[in-house]
């Protein structure tokens, strides 16, 4: 009798979660029936659509701007890569939201509703002839073109930044509430999350892909209502296969404002500088054992990086809020404060990665895009093949060089997350090494056809697949980078900033966007001083082969930078002292009931 009661408390025990999720009115959870890639369906499928969205605006976002606002390249190009900035930076202050404050389900559902009205917005922006320039009297010459007026450019490009505030709540939150879904306390679900990530990719990239082929050309070819008008009611499907998923999803409630708990330690150590740290650290301030042995609280030991951060958990008389922490909360800081020489180094990759949706696309407006008689290949389609280079360099990645290198490094991973970053930086290195020597070829066209009076208006006599090797070597470099860099930062968080982690990831993206536009315009500025501008309107008076050769340099750079810094980075315990935790209360409980 007394064995099989203990079998059945141990039975019940293990049927619930244990990493703190919860559902949506604070309840415990049932493992069988919530989580997992059941739950990620709806997640997955929602990022599918979205991904279709946003990309169906930003692939061809360059495109809009130079044809249908009457935009010059170095404008056109700043402001893509600045709204692109704009929507990957935002996401800080989602999961601000998110942490501190509504949850992560809640922040993300209000921010859909907001996306779906940006996009309808958009979509009469794009629509209504009143809201846009007429076309050029000489569209070829782009002579006679009127600009568009205040009120046009307002509609415009306020649709473009509700999308921004809109981001905030969706991008941070969607692909950490689907890792969320993977019980790190349970072995089965732990291991399935290693996959995750890149199976979130290769569904994101899934729909980026259709967005780069269908919408592309059904926007240059059919029209930009139409073009716009699909993505509105593709979010607002999403939104409903988001919604009919809630009774599967586990959350994580709202756990208080990770800058708060920063700054709480940074003053904390700064107030306490002059007091010696004690050698033992359980002098060091810490809450008592019973508050971590409840699901979703997280302890942490101390460590001795970045020890002058230990002087917060100093205790003092004169102590307050704001000058004493707990040891857990100071390492919680530190795991944050580690993270951002590596998120410096992803910058200038991210950079790179800007110029396939600006400088790239440009290019193949001067080369010959006809396939047979009556097709002609839109110039932002050759994103597609980012899109299927990284979705195979995925699936061959996941599918058979993780389970080889596994044998040999013994890592469930493969090989570090650091160590798959670095490949992709040397991959970016490769790619502007490449873009350079096909644009010195396209410049060496361009002079044989044109002579000293070189004439951008003329389609060269090259087919725009000569663009290929520099797209696909993006979409391998991104394989291992973009991953690697969504996955790090979500891991390496701490439990209880998730979201912040997350964010990291997007702030990358948004810096590399902006340090694009800072880029380009400041080469711009100063070889037009020189006497011999790089980036000009016509592409074929420009040396785009010397702007690339200069990205190139400054990768190789930034990825020797990186070698020293990933080899000081500390990974945080790959398992929580919580689990120690939740073992010996587990075994407490099997001893009472035995006992009973």
């Amino acid at each position: 009798m007394t064995v099989t009661t203990t079998t059945h408390q141990e039975s019940v025990i293990d049927n619930y979660t244990q990493d703190g999720t919860v559902d949506l009115k604070g309840r415990p959870l049932l493992r069988s029936k919530t989580g997992s890639w059941k739950a990620c369906f709806f997640i997955i499928v929602y990022e599918l659509l979205e991904r279709i969205v946003f990309q169906g605006v930003s692939a061809n976002l360059f495109i809009y701007l130079t044809t249908k606002l009457h935009q010059g390249i170095v404008t056109a190009s700043n402001n893509v890569t600045n709204w692109n900035g704009a929507i990957w930076i935002m996401p800080i202050f989602g999961a601000y939201i998110a942490d501190a404050h509504l949850g992560r389900y809640r922040t993300f559902l209000i921010s859909s509703f907001i996306w779906f009205t940006a996009m309808s917005l958009l979509t009469l922006a794009v629509s209504v002839p009143s809201l846009k320039p007429p076309p050029c009297l000489q569209p070829i010459t782009k002579q006679n073109c009127k600009q568009a007026s205040k009120l046009q450019l307002a509609v415009f490009f306020g649709s473009l930044y509700l999308l921004v505030i809109a981001s905030g709540g969706t991008k941070p939150n969607i692909s950490t509430m689907g890792a969320d879904q993977f019980d790190d306390f349970y072995p089965k679900e732990k291991a399935q999350k290693l996959s995750f990530f890149n199976w979130w990719f290769f569904t994101a990239f899934s729909g980026i892909l259709f967005a780069s082929t269908i919408l592309v050309y059904i926007q240059d070819n059919v029209g930009w209502s139409l073009g716009y008008g699909i993505p509105t009611i593709g979010i607002g499907v999403a939104i409903i296969i988001f919604v009919v998923g809630t009774p599967f999803y586990r959350h994580r409630p709202p756990s208080g404002s990770p800058f708060t708990t920063i700054a709480n330690v940074i003053v904390g150590a700064a107030w306490n500088w002059r007091l010696p740290i004690p050698n033992d650290p359980n002098q060091l301030y810490e809450l008592e054992i019973q508050h971590y042995s409840k699901p979703g609280n997280f302890k942490i030991d101390s460590t001795p990086s970045l020890r002058f951060l230990n002087k917060a958990a100093i205790r003092r008389d004169s102590g307050g809020p704001w000058r004493l922490c707990s040891v857990t909360e100071v390492e919680e800081t530190k795991q944050m404060l580690r993270m951002i020489p590596i998120l410096i180094c992803t910058f200038i990759p991210h950079t790179i990665t800007a110029q396939t949706h600006t400088l790239f696309i440009k290019q193949g407006t001067t080369l010959d895009r006809s396939i047979g008689s009556h097709f002609k290949v839109p110039p932002a389609s050759l994103y597609a093949f980012v899109t299927i280079s990284l979705l195979l360099s995925i699936l061959i990645y996941d599918r058979i060089f993780v389970k080889i290198v596994r044998r040999v490094t013994k890592n469930p991973r493969g090989i570090t997350m650091l160590q798959r970053m670095g490949i992709g930086m040397i991959c970016h290195v490769l790619v502007m090494v490449v873009a350079s020597r096909v644009e010195k070829h396209r410049l060496d066209v361009a002079a044989r056809e044109n002579g000293s009076s070189p004439q951008e208006q003329k389609v060269l006599p090259l087919t725009i697949f000569t663009l290929l090797p520099q797209f696909i070597l993006t979409g391998v470099a991104d394989s291992f980078l973009q991953v690697a860099v969504q996955e790090f930062f979500y891991d390496q968080a701490p439990e209880n900033m998730k979201s912040f982690g997350t964010s990291y990831a997007m702030t990358s993206l948004g810096i590399g966007n902006f340090l694009s536009s800072l880029i380009v315009s400041k080469v711009s500025e100063i070889t037009k001083r020189q006497g011999k501008e790089w980036i000009l309107n016509n592409l074929n008076a420009s040396h785009l082969d010397y702007f690339y050769l200069l990205l190139a340099v400054m990768s190789a750079v930034n990825f020797f930078l990186f070698l020293i810094i990933s080899k000081l980075y500390l990974y945080k315990a790959e398992v929580s002292d919580s689990i120690n935790l939740l073992t010996e209360e587990l075994k407490k409980k099997k001893s009472m009931a035995t006992n009973s």
